[in-house]
């Protein structure tokens, strides 16, 4: 079993950055991949970005590439979400993901049934 609890969320100007955590707790984190996604009002929840159990290999949504980076510190049983150039497009929901295990094929990563584990989320707006 794994619990999720992000943080960091808030109000973020156009342009300007925010980063979200996610604490997990449990025995397997370290041996985990791991996920962001997001929902914004009246949207399907949507891939942001993943990073495998290790650190080794990390994926992107194309909305998000470039200004978004996932990372992990399997000491704290943390992973990150650091989000710059932030735009208005990116007010949502902010939800983090466990997948009870690794994953063998890349598309997995990108794919809401590949994850086991759920946080609650944490709001993030962008003001223009």
């Amino acid at each position: 079993q794994v619990q999720l609890v992000e943080s960091g969320g808030g109000l973020g100007q156009a342009g300007g950055s925010l980063r979200l955590s996610c604490a997990a707790s449990g025995r397997t984190f370290s041996s985990s991949d791991m996920g962001w996604f997001r929902q914004a009002p009246g949207k399907e929840r949507e891939f942001v970005a993943a990073i495998s159990w290790n650190g080794a290999r990390t994926y992107y949504a194309d909305s998000v590439k470039g200004r978004f980076t996932i990372d992990r510190d399997n000491a704290k049983n943390t992973v990150y979400l650091q989000m710059n150039t932030l735009k208005p497009e990116d007010t949502a929901v902010y939800t983090c993901a466990a997948v009870e295990g690794k994953l063998v094929f890349s598309g997995s990563y990108y794919r809401r049934g590949s994850y086991d584990y759920w946080g609650q989320g944490t709001q993030v707006t962008v003001s223009s």
